[in-house]
């Protein structure tokens, strides 16, 4: 191996940890859906992990498509650009429409008092919620193929132009392995944050405000979406 290929997959796994990390968009999502969803510790981690291979997954393979067909680097970034710009406003559409229907859950969950009154002439009363105790368990849950469809349009921008095409002038084996290094980095810091971030919101307690987590979640997906957008 070559050493610009070393210096290559150094920059690679540098990059994609602090492209990450600087990225919210790549975490957040998924930490307060999985509070808000209450999704399992490992339903949340598979589900990070295949929005981390479709998002790094769609440009590695655009980069080696591109390679191969002798693409110029100008075309493929404009095509991320705008492929950037879909996930962004699909974030925000999603975000938004995610954001309203959690206030209209919240609202009709809203705790009233039940009163009971009894043959002996005892009454008791207790408290009921609609939605949480009548939602359907087995009803469809759409929302992780969603944010993998929307990460599987967002591009990896650095990946393409800063490692995989200086790369390829080495070798194709080379591009490749760099593709990989970048890759096994971007997903494991993505997972590495959300189980940390979701672990620590398990011991959070929001009390009359749990019924406001979908909106919540909503509203960060909304402004990951607004941050992209004007690259906040």
């Amino acid at each position: 191996m070559s050493n610009e290929i070393l210096i290559l997959a150094g920059t690679a796994a540098s990059i994609g940890f602090i492209h990450t990390l600087l990225g919210p968009d790549h975490y957040l999502p998924f930490i307060f859906m999985a509070k808000a969803r209450k999704w399992s510790m490992f339903k949340t981690s598979w589900i990070t992990i295949a929005c981390g291979f479709g998002h790094v997954g769609s440009s590695v393979l655009l980069g080696i498509v591109g390679y191969l067909f002798g693409l110029s680097l100008m075309k493929l970034e404009m095509f991320e650009g705008v492929r950037g710009n879909l996930a962004a406003w699909a974030f925000v559409l999603f975000g938004l429409v995610y954001f309203i229907w959690g206030i209209r859950r919240a609202i009709i969950n809203k705790p009233h008092k039940h009163k009971h009154l009894h043959q002996d002439g005892t009454m008791h009363i207790h408290d009921h919620t609609h939605t949480n105790e009548h939602d359907h368990v087995h009803k469809a849950n759409i929302t992780p193929w969603i944010l993998f469809t929307i990460f599987v349009l967002g591009p990896c921008e650095p990946l393409i132009p800063v490692l995989m095409y200086p790369a390829a002038e080495t070798s194709t084996s080379g591009m490749i392995f760099i593709a990989i290094i970048f890759s096994i980095v971007t997903i494991t810091t993505m997972l590495g944050i959300v189980l940390l971030a979701t672990y620590g919101f398990s011991f959070l307690k929001f009390g009359k405000l749990e019924r406001y987590t979908h909106a919540l979640a909503g509203a960060i997906v909304f402004l990951s979406g607004i941050a992209i957008i004007f690259g906040l």
